[in-house]
Parts: structure tokens; C-alpha cells; sequence
């Protein structure tokens, strides 16, 4: 009976305790899903990355959409002219020319830093402990240069008259060479853009898949070795399979790196020269500067976006639909 009774005492403790209203605190502190304050501590910081990002974005748009000039940056009454700006440049020849540039130069760089970072995490990860860490701190080295540092730089060494890749191929009897304008025709100022661009990208890239590398079990390479495969059956039925969703998302990163390049071609060569260099980026800061024509520059920037978003949604849909074919 006793038994019975002290058992019975928590039951009835139980029943007499009061239900916890709907929508109040719950666990430990009294933190639960009613309360506020989790919203209002991050509200600070997301406001402020929406301010940093959508207001830009949107004065853009609209400026994009109106008769925006020197006069209309300095009264303020600028007038709304619809598509206006987005036809003018639509029916512009130099700027689906410039469209055609920036496909070529997105394309031959992102295929250059992506073969090259492959083949720089694939040797790091076949290095020994001291020569691993030589490399990756000489790429995290390359990496922490500034852009407009590693421009410079880039224009030092080609210079025509004291620039050392001249001095070097003089000096290997191409005479040639010998004060030898690189930044004066244009393939030669494309060809060391797209070299600049991806000595500045290939060590974020290959540190990244790096660190993918070193995920893929040990087993999976002795089972593939044992069953007779090479080097490169390897890579492509065990390595890449396993490392592919990190290379897809450096090969999305690098697209965007290199479709907004701006920087790098405005402080060596500013499009030059002629349009040699000039993608749409480039482009769009000419058309407002030049003529002061704000409007259509806006407009440029625009279509920069929303191309650049067309390329990714592509290669996102085909990413998904190829994981859900494996799936």
C-alpha cells in the first residue's frame, strides 16, 4: 500500500501542475521559439547586408531606366524613359562584340585556373609534410597579394624597356624582344590578362580542392590500385566522383570571378588596346564615363547580371539534373 501511495503522489503532483501556455518559453533559460530575441540580435547585420547589397542593385535598375546624365546627377530630375537605354544598347553591334569577349576571356580562364588548380592540389596531396607546407603557404602567399599590387607588378614585369621578361628573352638571343610593347596589341595584352587572372585565382581553387583531397578514404585508392586501375582511371571513377560537389562549386565561383573581372584590366591596360581587353564590365564604367551617359553604363551593369545569372542558372540546372540522374 505504501508502495502504491508513493507512486500515486507524483501522478497527482502532475495532474495539479498547471499546462505551459501556448507559445511560451521552453528548455533550459527560459529560450524558445515565442521569444524575440534571436531575431532582433542578427537584425542589426541582416539589415545592413540587405542595405549594402539590394540598394546598389536597385538605384542601378533605376538609373538604368532613365534619361541619367551630368545634368541629372547634379539637379535631380531625371526623367523615366522605360527600355530606352536597354534598346539603344541591344541594338549596339560593339556591345554584343563585347558580349562575345567576355564569353572567350570567362571561358579560357576559368578552364585555365580549373585544369591547373587540379594539378596543383593533386601534386600538394602526393607531397611530403615539409614540401606540403611550402607550397600551400606559398599559395596562401599568392593569394593574400593585393589585386591592384599584383597588377602593378605584372606591368613592372613587361614593361618595354626595364621590364624582366624582355631582359630574359633578349638575353636568350631572342633580340626580337628588345623594347618589345607587350600593352600595345592587343593579343599579347589579352594573353597576359588572362595570365594575371589566373595567377591570382589558381591558389584559392587548389587549396580548396585540396582540402577535398584529403577527404577521400585511403581504402577507396588501394582497392582501385589492386583491381589494376592507373593514375587516371583513378582520378575519374574514385577521386572525382568523391570531390565533385566542392569542384562544382569553385568551378561556379571561379565563372563569377572572372565574368566581373574589373580591376585587374582597368588598372593595366583600361580596355586597351582599342577594345582588345574590354569586357562587359570594363565596358559598362567606359559608357558612363566617357559621355557621362549614366543611364546606358546603369543599363550595361544590368545586363552584366542578369547574363551572368543566365550562366549560372544553366549550369546549376544541369548540375542538378546530372546529381539526380546518380541519386
Amino acid at each position: 500500500m505504501s508502495t502504491v501511495r508513493e507512486r500515486s503522489v507524483p501522478r497527482e503532483a502532475a495532474r495539479r501542475r498547471p499546462a505551459t501556455p501556448a507559445g511560451s518559453p521552453r528548455g533550459p533559460g527560459g529560450a524558445g521559439r515565442g521569444t524575440p530575441w534571436p531575431y532582433l540580435l542578427i537584425a542589426p547585420a541582416v539589415l545592413g547586408m540587405l542595405y549594402l547589397l539590394l540598394y546598389p542593385l536597385g538605384r542601378a535598375l533605376l538609373i538604368s531606366v532613365q534619361d541619367f546624365r551630368l545634368r541629372q546627377l547634379i539637379l535631380g530630375d531625371a526623367e523615366f524613359v522605360g527600355l530606352r537605354n536597354y534598346r539603344t544598347l541591344l541594338g549596339d553591334p560593339e556591345f554584343w562584340e563585347v558580349v562575345r569577349r567576355t564569353f572567350v576571356f570567362m571561358a579560357v580562364c576559368v578552364l585555365a585556373i580549373m585544369v591547373l588548380s587540379t594539378l596543383v592540389a593533386l601534386m600538394t596531396e602526393r607531397l611530403g609534410r615539409v614540401a606540403r607546407t611550402v607550397v600551400l603557404s606559398s599559395l596562401v602567399l599568392v593569394w593574400a597579394v593585393p589585386v591592384v599590387a599584383a597588377t602593378t607588378v605584372f606591368q613592372w614585369l613587361f614593361h618595354s624597356e626595364f621590364g624582366i621578361v624582355n631582359e630574359t628573352l633578349t638575353g636568350l638571343g631572342l633580340d626580337s624582344y628588345e623594347g618589345y610593347t607587350w600593352f600595345a596589341h592587343g593579343g599579347t595584352a589579352f594573353a597576359i590578362v588572362v595570365v594575371l587572372i589566373v595567377w591570382q585565382s589558381v591558389p584559392f581553387a587548389a587549396i580548396t580542392l585540396y582540402s577535398a583531397l584529403v577527404t577521400v578514404p585511403a581504402e577507396l585508392y588501394e582497392s582501385a590500385r589492386m583491381d589494376g586501375a592507373g593514375g587516371t582511371r583513378v582520378f575519374r571513377s574514385v577521386t572525382f566522383p568523391l570531390i565533385r560537389p566542392i569542384f562544382m562549386l569553385v568551378l561556379s565561383l571561379e565563372v563569377i570571378w572572372t565574368f566581373k573581372a574589373f580591376v585587374q584590366i582597368w588598372v593595366m591596360t583600361r580596355g586597351g588596346p582599342g577594345e582588345a581587353t574590354t569586357i562587359l564590365p570594363v565596358y559598362a564604367v567606359q559608357t558612363a564615363l566617357s559621355g557621362q551617359r549614366y543611364d546606358l553604363g546603369s543599363a550595361a551593369s544590368m545586363l552584366t547580371v542578369l547574363l551572368m545569372s543566365g550562366v549560372l542558372v544553366l549550369y546549376f540546372r544541369q548540375l542538378f539534373r546530372q546529381e539526380g540522374e546518380q541519386l
